[in-house]
């Protein structure tokens, strides 16, 4: 009989390659039921050093392939760097691109920010940007003129939120992060090897962070304060961990909603959780990747969760998963809530998406 390899008891982590022995039904879903508008993706050069997506070309094949009909891009900033991205994607396919505008939260180290981030918005809106993206430097990082950290729910910034009502600009905010960003950074951390990867993601730090609930609190806050105004919570609302949080928001607040972006891996593994929230809520369910650049690998997997009932899959094409060691089920979603989700939300709350 053989022997099992002693060596195995100080197998590392990194090291560990498990394969399911599961014997499940697969149903590779290439091209999407119904069109998709992903309402979340990044073509401009905010978080590259180039242009995220190098040939519009080849993006425009993909997305014909993949029954894409339009993207939202989220790096279109402010200024001369707004003007690029609308010349580059909007200006030139109409109806296939929607790019949204940042703040130059730099403003924010002299008195009397808040009247030149709404002029700013203006300026925005007057170009061509189709929304505001708020990032969660807002609340982690960014610091006003006395030197303190700028909460989403500052008062300072009331009329800027107002403002992009006003203006007809969804504000399509992402504060905080995982859950797991926020807890001690141990051997029970469930993000433990993406955070040793990315150490700069890491928000545990009292000293230097708020807690996670502080930040939550703030964008429920903002989100009550501003009815007049279209609010998307990314990522699940930025709370993908805990769906009745995000399904209470709902519920009481008719200005919010949410996309899927980068959380399949959430919901994925809260199966039925997800479906009951997508269901309930089809309306206010935005569809996005948060992938960039956009490839066919990564819808096809966006695909498979939400129209079939396939168990415990990747969700990721990678070989050791990003977000953490665990395998989705789809949604199995009806045609109904596809519809919805996969365009016709994100169309009736960011203009200028062609039908």
């Amino acid at each position: 009989m053989a022997s099992v390899d002693p060596s195995l008891a100080d197998l590392r982590l990194r090291d560990y390659r498990p394969r399911s022995m599961l014997r499940v039904s697969e149903h590779r879903v290439e091209r999407a039921r119904f069109p998709v508008v992903d309402a979340h993706n990044h073509l401009g050069r905010w978080l590259t050093e180039e242009w995220a997506a190098p040939d519009v070309g080849e993006l425009l094949a993909l997305m014909e392939d993949r029954n894409i009909d339009a993207i939202v891009n989220l790096d279109g900033r402010w200024g001369g760097d707004l003007e690029a991205n609308l010349d580059r994607y909007d200006r030139a396919h109409p109806g296939r691109f929607a790019t949204l505008c940042q703040l130059d939260w730099r403003e924010a180290a002299s008195p009397g920010f808040a009247e030149r981030l709404v002029a700013s918005l203006r300026r925005s809106r007057d170009a061509g940007a189709k929304g505001v993206k708020v990032w969660k430097d807002l609340g982690l990082r960014l610091r006003d003129d006395r030197d303190e950290l700028l909460m989403p729910d500052d008062p300072r910034l009331s009329d800027m939120w107002d403002g992009a009502g006003e203006l007809g600009l969804p504000i399509v905010m992402h504060l905080a992060d995982p859950l797991a960003f926020f807890e001690p950074l141990d051997a029970t951390n469930e993000r433990v090897e993406e955070l040793l990867e990315h150490p700069d993601w890491y928000f545990g730090d009292r000293d230097r962070f708020p807690p996670f609930e502080r930040i939550i609190e703030a964008l429920e806050a903002v989100v009550a304060a501003h009815p007049r105004t279209t609010f998307v919570g990314v990522h699940v609302g930025c709370y993908a961990e805990d769906l009745s949080f995000v399904g209470r928001m709902l519920d009481t607040y008719a200005n919010f909603n949410v996309d899927i972006a980068a959380r399949i891996p959430e919901l994925g593994r809260q199966p039925r959780a997800a479906r009951a929230l997508m269901t309930t809520h089809a309306d206010r369910v935005l569809f996005g990747t948060d992938d960039f650049p956009p490839n066919r690998d990564t819808y096809a997997i966006h695909f498979r969760f939400l129209e079939t009932l396939d168990e415990h899959f990747p969700y990721s094409p990678d070989e050791v998963p990003p977000q953490g060691r665990w395998a989705i089920s789809g949604l199995g979603l009806p045609d109904d809530v596809l519809r919805a989700v996969y365009a016709e939300n994100a169309r009736r709350l960011i203009p200028g998406i062609g039908p």
